[in-house]
């Protein structure tokens, strides 16, 4: 029982991913009808926001008098800088805003993305709307290469730690909370905040849609563009706004990951192909299901993961996702919640 409640918890962290990803992917099909393989690269993007906020804020000086570091009473190197932040707060404060620099970088994050996802949709997709959804998938592919590239070159190809703040450094006695043996169910504090977070940014963007006047008009012109642009409203401000919304949707994913996974140039290649994969599966345009697709793949990759299962079939963990898929697909072509019509012409 403990190493199904341990996974089932692995898969609900990795599914959070999985499902946020896949959620700005299907508000932009949904609205635009692009197909965007760009869309890991905001991911990317995001995660590089809270290193670019990280460097930032340790940006220092040396203070007067200070002397180089020592060993064994051998001198080396420069003598430590002092973060400016320090200087201009106080020691303490200075101390706890470095630490917390991942959580304040969604507040970096947010209006560096929605800039983003509005270039991107103003300076080039915009040029695609009515061409196949295979030149948008080659256009927004290229594009996606281009931004990993400007990334490696500006950060390098390693990958860059970026730690949690130390108040959820350290793992959580999940097994004591639900009436197990203490120890026996260990799980990191920083994975739990994931997971409630991306539930907090779900629910927050289905409330935009649902009960704000903004999202009942994009809902609407998802459902029928013509007839609200006939009714005077322009709709393609509104699902211009509504890209850079799902820019900052995936960009706070990757925000909030940098202690879970050190940022690399790479990593959105890495979510993209199977962020696709939950998309489809839990139907083209659907945002309830590309929710929902993501984690119960994500549940079940874990599962996959378990050395149990890897020594009876090895590699498994590695196609598991695929062959979900075409199951799922073989059985319910248009996915677990697809509409009618979406990519059957």
């Amino acid at each position: 029982m403990d190493q199904i409640i341990l996974q089932i918890l692995n898969g609900l962290d990795k599914g959070s991913a999985y499902a946020l990803i896949a959620l700005g992917l299907t508000l932009i099909f949904g609205t635009l009808g692009v197909v965007n393989f760009a869309h890991g690269a905001l991911f990317m993007i995001g995660a590089f926001c809270s290193v670019t906020l990280n460097r930032i804020l340790t940006i220092g000086y040396v203070p007067e008098g200070a002397e180089a570091q020592s060993v064994g009473g051998f001198s080396f190197g420069k003598p430590k800088e002092v973060p400016y932040v320090e200087y201009w707060f106080g020691e303490a404060t200075g101390q706890a805003i470095v630490d917390w620099s991942v959580p304040l970088s969604i507040l970096f994050a947010i209006p560096v993305m929605i800039a983003i996802g509005v270039i991107m949709e103003r300076g080039l997709i915009k040029h695609f709307y009515k061409r196949p959804h295979a030149d948008q998938i080659l256009v927004t592919f290229g594009l996606a290469i281009v931004l990993q590239e400007i990334i490696k070159f500006y950060f390098g190809a390693n990958q860059i730690p970026t730690p949690a703040p130390e108040a959820f450094v350290g793992s959580f006695d999940f097994g004591a909370l639900i009436g197990m043996d203490p120890g026996v169910i260990i799980y990191p504090y920083w994975r739990i905040l994931y997971f409630v977070f991306a539930l907090a940014l779900i629910f927050a963007v289905f409330a935009f849609l649902r009960y704000t006047t903004f999202g009942m008009v994009v809902r609407a012109g998802m459902a029928d563009r013509e007839t609200v642009t006939l009714l005077g409203i322009d709709v393609d401000r509104r699902f211009t706004i509504m890209f850079g919304i799902a820019a900052a949707v995936a960009g706070l994913a990757g925000v909030m990951y940098t202690p879970i996974n050190s940022p690399n140039y790479h990593m959105g290649m890495d979510f993209l192909v199977i962020s696709f994969v939950v998309v489809v599966v839990g139907g083209m345009g659907s945002l309830p299901g590309a929710v929902l697709a993501g984690f119960l793949l994500g549940i079940l990759e874990s599962f996959a993961s378990m050395r149990e299962v890897i020594e009876l079939l090895p590699g498994v963990n590695q196609v598991v996702i695929y062959l979900a898929a075409i199951v799922i697909l073989l059985t319910r072509p248009r996915g677990l919640m697809g509409r009618a019509g979406v990519m059957e012409d």
